[in-house]
């Protein structure tokens, strides 16, 4: 085992007892905890696992000591890689609600349905368990700045993030980001750089800033502490459903991050005693935007693509951590699948109105992929199903609008009122 530090500067706190070392997907290598995001033997291909010492965890985080414990995601401390006495941050992250949904599951032809909405998280997405894990490896590593290259989710996540804790943020995204997700951005104080380019070009962009600058990189394609935030979904689902788990789990796909760290974190519950079998793992990305289910279909190594989808957080041509994502998928005994625009904005519609859950593109993608699975029996109409929604829906208010149209104008009168529901049939 090697011990590698990269552009370390002074260690505030002393590391995780539990975390024993970082490997790499490539080339199997291990190498001590340190400052490190990909591995120095296999360049940013070499993207790291972070590894615990399971025997010790397992004596401490029990069913017993969990009773005791907040209700959010640093309950499981002992399975993250922070140091135990470093201040958290106020915002609550996490413990979001699991809620099952009879009408949307009567609609879709399928036993049962949950949905995990990850909009509840304290800037409307499921990447605050990333960036709240990366603030605190700022500061443990002694940076007082962080970047991020983000199609809009990450980014005001980090914004967010960095606000609470005090740390200064700069943010490179696309072209195309969504306006509300850019004014999120503004409002927390973030620096935010917007590339006349793809994601791909703003994530290159960030990398290199954050070489030149000393900046610390939140890239969670890259930085193999962010996953372990993201984990703990799968970390809840377990906790959650323990009574009534569900044969699947539904995931959008975009870098691999999210899908590869709640398999990494129900493959945990099950290591540690919580649970007894896995759910079965579903990939669902956007038709314009399927690197991974390319190379998942295929077997071979992922082959960067072009990107075309009103999915703007799951748009990523070239996913960083697909390796980790399809490594769960099929140790899951999962699958893959794409879905169109169209199909997206039908499970906006449907999620919202059968379910009760208001979701963005890229966070109604499960919802959309769960729908296609089930019409080519991937999914069987006697299995049970989670969804989980990633984001919420007034983070991209025009795609919102293009699935669901314009409201009725009409003039204050009652005859006005009643002529229109007459000719519409509404009453």
């Amino acid at each position: 085992m090697q011990n590698v530090f990269l552009n370390q500067k002074d260690y505030h706190y002393p590391p995780s007892p539990f975390v024993t070392g970082l490997k790499c997907f490539v080339c199997g290598n291990q190498f001590e905890y340190g400052n490190i995001q990909t591995c120095p033997k296999c360049g940013i291909e070499g993207i790291l696992d972070v590894q615990y010492d399971y025997d010790s965890i397992k004596k401490l985080l029990t069913a017993a000591s969990l009773q005791t414990r907040k209700f959010n995601h640093w309950r499981y401390k002992e399975l993250l890689p922070i140091p135990q006495e470093i201040q958290l941050p106020h915002l609550h992250v996490g413990w979001t609600p699991v809620y099952n949904v009879p009408r949307l599951a009567s609609h879709l032809g399928i036993k049962k349905i949950f949905i995990k909405d990850d909009g509840r998280n304290p800037t409307n997405s499921f990447k605050d368990r990333a960036s709240s894990i990366g603030v605190l490896k700022a500061i443990e590593f002694g940076f007082d700045t962080i970047a991020c290259a983000s199609t809009g989710n990450a980014a005001s996540s980090l914004a967010g993030l960095s606000a609470a804790v005090g740390l200064q943020s700069y943010i490179f995204v696309p072209q195309r980001a969504p306006e509300p997700k850019i004014t999120q951005l503004l409002v927390f104080g973030a620096t935010v750089l917007k590339v006349q380019g793809t994601y791909e070009n703003a994530f290159d962009l960030c990398r290199e800033a954050c070489e030149q600058f000393g900046w610390y990189n939140r890239n969670s394609g890259t930085n193999p502490f962010l996953v372990e935030g993201k984990k703990t979904a799968g970390l809840e689902i377990a906790e959650q459903c323990a009574d009534d788990m569900p044969d699947w789990v539904v995931v959008s796909v975009g870098d691999g991050c999210t899908i590869g760290g709640i398999g990494k974190g129900l493959q945990e519950m099950k290591r540690l005693g919580f649970i007894d079998r896995v759910p079965r793992l579903l990939g669902v990305q956007a038709e314009g935007a399927k690197a991974m289910v390319n190379a998942f279909m295929s077997g071979t190594d992922l082959v960067p693509t072009d990107t075309n989808t009103i999915a703007d957080s799951i748009a990523v041509g070239t996913p960083r951590n697909w390796r980790r994502a399809i490594e769960q998928i099929k140790q899951s005994h999962g699958e893959m699948i794409t879905v169109s625009d169209d199909e997206i904005l039908e499970a906006m519609k449907t999620t919202a109105r059968l379910g009760g859950v208001f979701g963005e593109p890229a966070g109604v993608t499960a919802a959309a992929g769960l729908k296609r699975a089930l019409e080519k029996k991937i999914i069987l109409p006697d299995e049970s199903a989670l969804v989980m929604v990633t984001g919420n829906g007034l983070k991209d208010i025009q795609s919102a609008k293009q699935a669901v149209g314009d409201p009725i104008s009409l003039s204050p009168t009652l005859e006005a009122l009643t002529s229109i529901l007459a000719s519409r049939k509404l009453k």
